[in-house]
């Protein structure tokens, strides 16, 4: 994974064999506190949404995202570095908790460069991303699913992950079409 600074990046990972990373409530509670101590020191978050087998981030890349360090062996950049710590202590935290062992995520969490709207729009991953509890049928509706960053843009949730000020600069959201917009059928798929 290598990040480029001023770029958007679709980042998103799953349980090994399409199996569950997540058992209890708590455990979502748990990983959103890791984001904050691993991931947001060397990105801005634009949106999220944590899943009951995978996770998807929508980040933005900083000056802090992109130094190369060293790590063990390897040189990384700060923000796969952070990747790499967050999984980790969370894998090592739920093997402990359900009594396993080995590897919880699949090898290679990936992040796609979606600055480049020919690829795909951003706005659309946004939405795609706020949609997938509903499409799944978790829930009826979009600021029913705890466990994304949906409810902080609606204003129904007071958490401070996502930076919402540069997610409507580099979005171009109108939060006052939020509902709207976050409701339109997006048929896409990134996995």
């Amino acid at each position: 994974m290598h990040l480029t600074e001023g770029h958007i990046y679709h980042v998103f990972n799953r349980g090994n064999n399409k199996e569950p990373i997540f058992f209890k409530t708590d455990n979502y509670y748990y990983f959103l506190k890791n984001v904050s101590r691993f991931l947001l020191p060397h990105c801005e978050m634009l949106a999220y949404c944590l899943m009951p087998n995978h996770f998807h981030f929508l980040i933005y890349a900083t000056e802090k995202s992109i130094p190369v360090i060293k790590d063990g062996s390897f040189e990384r950049q700060q923000f796969s570095k952070g990747i790499k710590q967050l999984l980790s202590s969370y894998t090592k935290a739920i093997n402990k908790q359900e009594g396993r062992t080995g590897s919880l995520f699949q090898q290679k969490t990936k992040a796609v460069n979606i600055s480049d709207t020919s690829t795909y729009d951003p706005r659309i991953a946004f939405h795609y991303i706020h949609q997938n509890p509903m499409k799944a049928g978790l829930v009826k509706r979009l600021e029913d699913w705890e466990f994304s960053s949906f409810g902080e843009y609606a204003g129904i949730r007071n958490r401070s992950i996502c930076n919402l000020q540069l997610a409507k600069q580099c979005l171009d959201l109108n939060l006052e079409r939020l509902y709207e917009e976050s409701y339109s059928v997006i048929n896409f798929s990134f996995e």
